[in-house]
């Protein structure tokens, strides 16, 4: 069928094996355990040697908390920080007090997010210069996912960033790693470069750019009439799409934003265009490879917000996911590439209701008794962050990361066969930060 997951809106988990992340200076250890502990509670133990109280998501809170994750971090230049659910309000906050936190103490100062290119482009102006109106901007580019990531809480990340940027003399900037749509305003740019620097080759742009011009206005519009397309025609547009990328690259006065901005047209068409787990794979290796450009062309050091499908290693629906962006991070950025899930015992999220359409409040129940989430639920914190490498000097605790056990790993849609995939969190994740509890986002 040609409505594949991607293609509903739905962001599922992903991706291959991960390697270690370098060692770092633990917390005190806890006292040696007794011989008389059970399997379950020897991993518990292991846990808490490397376990850190978390003691808040609130963004405005101090962040003497976040210390030790600030060493575990100290030589990344990438760091994927996932969402279990993709509409859990203390997720998001999470999200929003990590960055924060690593933009003001660490330098790290580019959001990337799990949004379109050309989202991102508005989103970043805003920022930097407070251009559009900031809601307005979210409904918009929120249309593709049902509204998911139209919240509060991603306004008023966005709204810090602006008031940040304000007296900062290094800018926050934001950028859109994700390929979904493209806003009609990025075919524009690349016309009008062409038009001042290199006329000859705009009669052909135009032409290859036709069909996706005439697409309609709105971004859930434009991605339902192009996914209406016939399979030869969309294949047909992607070939268009590769070929004016061509244009621009052999052009004589190549601009390389251009050329970036022209090559996830591309990228875009060719996902839509494939099918099965080659669409997956191809979104997530274009995903993984916008995310380096931008580091290679900023030399900015990122944050990348994704569903935890996205950030880690391993994908828990191989047959369907084959290799996710933060595998392919690893391979292309090395240990400079750090990711970071997010584990919840329970929680109320926002996804989309199949049924009807609509996004609706949803609620995950309790974590079953053979879940990872059990496990982690009974170190003696409420609210942690773990490092699994150190934890994996312990060898009962290795030996439960490296087991595949069913994981809370919530889609965009509400589809609650995908909820509990086998994952081994070892093999996922270099950290793991873990919620008991988390209640569902606002939406504006």
């Amino acid at each position: 069928m040609r409505k594949t997951p991607l293609r509903r809106g739905l962001l599922v988990a992903v991706a291959l094996g991960a390697l270690a992340a370098p060692a770092l200076a633990a917390p005190a250890l806890a006292a040696p355990t007794s011989a008389s502990e059970t399997p379950e509670e020897r991993v518990v133990a292991g846990l808490e040697r490397y376990a850190h109280p978390l003691s808040s998501t609130r963004p405005d809170m101090p962040g003497h908390d976040l210390k030790a994750l600030s060493a575990l971090v100290r030589d990344a230049e990438i760091v994927g920080v996932g969402e279990a659910t993709h509409g859990s309000n203390e997720l998001f906050t999470l999200r929003h007090r990590l960055f924060r936190y690593l933009a003001t103490t660490q330098g790290f100062t580019t959001l990337a997010l799990e949004a379109p290119w050309s989202a991102g482009v508005r989103l970043d102006e805003y920022v930097r210069t407070g251009k559009g109106d900031l809601r307005t901007i979210l409904k918009e580019e929120g249309e593709t996912a049902g509204g998911v990531w139209s919240t509060e809480e991603w306004l008023d990340l966005y709204s810090w960033m602006r008031d940040y940027n304000r007296t900062a003399r290094t800018k926050l900037r934001v950028m859109g790693f994700d390929i979904s749509d493209v806003n009609p305003q990025q075919y524009r740019r690349i016309l009008n470069w062409a038009e001042e620097h290199e006329p000859s080759i705009l009669p052909e742009l135009r032409r290859r750019y036709a069909k996706l011009l005439a697409l309609p206005g709105g971004a859930k519009e434009r991605v339902d009439a192009l996914l209406a397309l016939p399979p030869e025609q969309l294949k047909a547009v992607a070939e268009d799409a590769e070929a004016a990328y061509h244009l621009v690259e052999k052009a004589g006065k190549v601009n390389p934003y251009v050329l970036q901005e022209a090559r996830v047209i591309y990228q875009m068409t060719k996902v839509y265009s494939s099918e099965g787990s080659e669409l997956h794979r191809n979104r997530d290796r274009f995903m993984a490879e916008n995310t380096m450009w931008w580091k290679r062309h900023t030399g900015l050091k990122i944050v990348a917000a994704a569903h935890n499908g996205h950030v880690t290693y391993l994908s828990p629906y191989p047959q369907h996911y084959p290799v996710t962006q933060g595998a392919q991070l690893r391979a292309m950025a090395g240990r400079a590439y750090v990711a970071i899930g997010t584990s919840i015992h329970s929680g109320g999220f926002r996804a989309i209701n199949p049924d009807n359409g609509k996004t609706e409040n949803f609620d995950t129940g309790a974590a079953g008794p053979d879940s990872n989430e059990h496990v982690l639920d009974k170190v003696r914190h409420r609210d942690y962050y773990v490092s699994l490498r150190q934890a994996e000097r312990d060898p009962a605790t290795r030996k439960w990361l490296d087991t595949a056990r069913p994981t809370f790993t919530v889609p965009a849609t509400y589809l609650p066969e995908m909820f509990k995939a086998p994952l081994a969190l070892g093999q996922a994740y270099d950290i793991v930060v873990h919620l008991h509890r988390v209640k569902a986002a606002n939406p504006l």
